[in-house]
């Protein structure tokens, strides 16, 4: 039996950590050795895009840590202490938190990511309106950019299609120009249709 197959029978097809039967995915609770049933949790998409910061994290969402919490899967555990930490200035969150008991090994692994450091603030790529910004996201230029190192000049109005996010500055995007990849500033973009 399969990992996934082990984690659906045990959580019902069910999202360990709200109970959405909708967009399960396998979830390995990082830091990992070894992948098991015990450090992998089912979780819906709604879940995972928060715990990976890819969206804004909604407090609302995330009562459900008020039964999920007592799991004795040791994955749901250390998760659910990650994101009540990161809700920690919510009196429900912080009520919560001190309930929930890890002993030494486990406290350890919930913090080996140093998430329970940051408070629940996202870093999200947006537009110069605030639009979330996505891989492959067709932008336009708001302000025409003179390339660094390069003779290229791209004219206010100009079509970005497929754009790739840097990864670690989320004031920055990759981009097409002329058959040239250049960074470009998020807030010089707008992105198409918003």
């Amino acid at each position: 039996m399969t990992t996934e197959q082990v984690l659906r029978n045990r959580s019902e097809n069910k999202c360990e950590l709200c109970e959405s039967a909708s967009e399960l995915k396998v979830y390995e609770v990082p830091p990992q050795d070894s992948s098991n049933a015990e450090n992998n949790i089912l979780v819906c998409a709604t879940c995972l895009s928060q715990i990976e910061k890819k969206a804004e994290l909604n407090q609302d969402h995330w009562k459900c840590l008020t039964t999920s919490m007592w799991s004795e899967v040791t994955g749901v555990q250390v998760v659910a202490w990650r994101m009540l930490n990161r809700l920690r200035t919510e009196s429900w969150a912080a009520d919560l938190l001190d309930m929930l008991y890890l002993d030494d090994e486990n406290l350890a692994w919930a913090k080996a990511t140093g998430d329970h450091e940051s408070d629940g603030s996202v870093d999200l790529h947006k537009d110069c309106n605030g639009a979330m910004l996505q891989q492959g996201d067709t932008v336009v230029l708001t302000k025409s950019l003179d390339v660094k190192g390069s003779t290229l000049n791209a004219k206010m109005g100009t079509v970005v299609k497929n754009i790739r996010l840097v990864p670690d500055n989320t004031d920055q995007i990759e981009g097409k120009i002329e058959g040239q990849v250049i960074v470009i500033l998020t807030k010089y973009v707008r992105k198409q249709g918003s």
